[in-house]
């Protein structure tokens, strides 16, 4: 089976979940990290599947690596290789198909309650919920390209999660960072510069979508292990739609 390329775009950002899931099916894959100035592949040729990861910075700040993903997310396309984006790498899937990020109202950091939408396409990816509780940490927001359906919500940033169904394959665009970790959470809720922009937003925005560290670590196995069956079920869906 071709390997499923992992775009990482900062080294404290890294797969995760994603990753431990792909070990323990068997699914092979390799890495782009972009914070360590390797080359963006121009073809998705190689690869059964491309999952873009996430990043402090905006899908429309002007790097030069931004262009050479966004056309790998195309190529990706064309060939039928499914996309998975989480949280930046979502923004850049939803650039990819024409639609606009953009600045969202507030900021959400912590574990924030993501709604269902769409309780077809939702059961589908997610199962049988009602409401969840899904780590954040952004501050950009995607809108719904053509041809998109979002099947998940929040009270502080509508589009969280959308698909792009191609018939034979999908492409699933997420605003969450469904990938995390009780140590990566642990990670970035305890570095000093993490700290200080929670802070920021916290009283800029009067508490309004954004947890303090103390809350953020408040039971955070548990809080992590629920979250993980979430994860585990997305890609459990993604994964059927690899080229094989």
């Amino acid at each position: 089976m071709k390997p499923i390329l992992i775009v990482q775009h900062e080294h404290d950002v890294g797969p995760g979940r994603f990753e431990h899931y792909l070990i323990d099916n068997g699914f092979p894959h390799e890495f782009v990290r972009v914070f360590a100035n390797d080359s963006m592949p121009s073809s998705a040729e190689r690869y059964s599947g491309l999952c873009a990861l996430g990043g402090s910075m905006s899908a429309n700040d002007e790097l030069p690596w931004i262009d050479s993903e966004i056309a790998l997310m195309r190529s990706a396309d064309q060939l039928g290789v499914p996309i998975i984006g989480h949280c930046l790498g979502g923004q850049l899937l939803a650039k990819t198909f024409g639609a606009p990020v953009t600045r969202s109202s507030l900021k959400e950091i912590g574990w924030g309650r993501v709604d269902v939408d769409n309780e077809e396409l939702a059961r589908h990816w997610v199962g049988a919920i009602t409401g969840t509780y899904l780590f954040q940490w952004h501050g950009d927001t995607f809108a719904i390209p053509v041809g998109g359906r979002r099947f998940l919500t929040s009270r502080f940033c509508t589009n969280q999660a959308f698909v792009i169904e191609r018939g034979g394959f999908a492409h699933l665009g997420m605003q969450f960072h469904v990938e995390m970790t009780a140590e990566l959470v642990h990670e970035w809720a305890t570095d000093p510069l993490g700290r200080a922009e929670i802070e920021r937003a916290f009283a800029g925005q009067d508490g309004a979508g954004v947890q303090l560290p103390d809350e953020m670590l408040r039971n955070l196995d548990e809080r992590a292990q629920r979250m993980a069956v979430i994860a585990d079920r997305l890609y459990d869906n993604w994964t059927k739609c690899l080229r094989r």
